[in-house]
């Protein structure tokens, strides 16, 4: 082996070690795109057909949230006079700028059980208005998405369930509580129609999910990048060779 055959061993092991790492990003952008492709295409196909009827409480216990997430679906009842919960949110877009709540207000089924639903936003300097935000009286017919638990981080605020304020969608948490006995284990985020009190608040935010999907993009990152790589060697290598002759 020449000198310089010898001299390019270990920057070839190199390059094809971060070559293979960078092949391997790529792929696994990839895969993910294909992953987040056939989700997009499941929660579309969940949100945007016609309401199908709110699974039955007998079902709570084993459903799970892959199987209902983004589920569009309709219930009939009426809102109970436990009073709401609130969690905390950042304002939607196109209601201004001042942070406030996602009030959730207990819904008794008809067909028996409570659901919570998602009502709408109401800014900080609106929630207080317990009268404001009164939800209609009498029996009702609601339609929206279901959503499932959201889980919590090591920076999400400790809630305050004495003053009915949380910081996750957590309805197990909420409905015990207010003292809610037999309700289920996601909530409804309401579509139509609205249940704005007299205030105009709560104001509905849409439901459906606005997926991000840069998995292609950062695929053709990762392998340009393994691509450019090689081609950096191979100048390199040629250089060195040239040089040795």
């Amino acid at each position: 082996m020449s000198r310089a055959a010898r001299a390019l061993l270990w920057p070839a092991v190199a390059t094809a070690l971060a070559f293979a790492i960078l092949v391997t990003l790529g792929a696994w952008q990839v895969r993910r795109l294909g992953e987040k492709e056939a989700l997009i295409a499941r929660v579309e196909g969940r949100a945007h057909v016609a309401p199908a009827e709110l699974p039955a409480g007998e079902r709570w216990g084993s459903i799970l949230p892959a199987d209902y997430e983004f589920t569009h679906v309709r219930a009939s009842g009426h809102y109970a006079d436990t009073g709401d919960a609130l969690i905390f949110m950042k304002p939607p877009e196109g209601l201004g700028t001042e942070p406030g709540y996602m009030v959730v207000t207990p819904f008794a089924l008809s067909s028996g059980g409570v659901v919570l639903v998602e009502r709408g936003f109401a800014p900080v300097s609106r929630a207080e208005d317990l009268a404001g935000r009164a939800p209609p009286k009498g029996e009702v017919e609601i339609s929206g998405l279901l959503r499932a638990p959201q889980t919590r981080n090591m920076f999400t605020p400790a809630d305050t369930p004495e003053k009915r304020i949380w910081f996750t969608r957590d309805p197990a948490a909420i409905a015990a509580a207010l003292g809610l006995a037999g309700a289920a284990p996601f909530t409804l985020a309401l579509e139509a129609p609205s249940s704005a009190g007299p205030s105009g608040f709560p104001r509905l935010v849409p439901a459906a999910p606005e997926f991000v999907n840069n998995h292609l993009s950062y695929a053709f990152t990762w392998f340009s990048l393994a691509g450019a790589l090689l081609v950096v060697f191979a100048l390199y290598a040629r250089g060195k060779l040239v040089r040795e002759h």
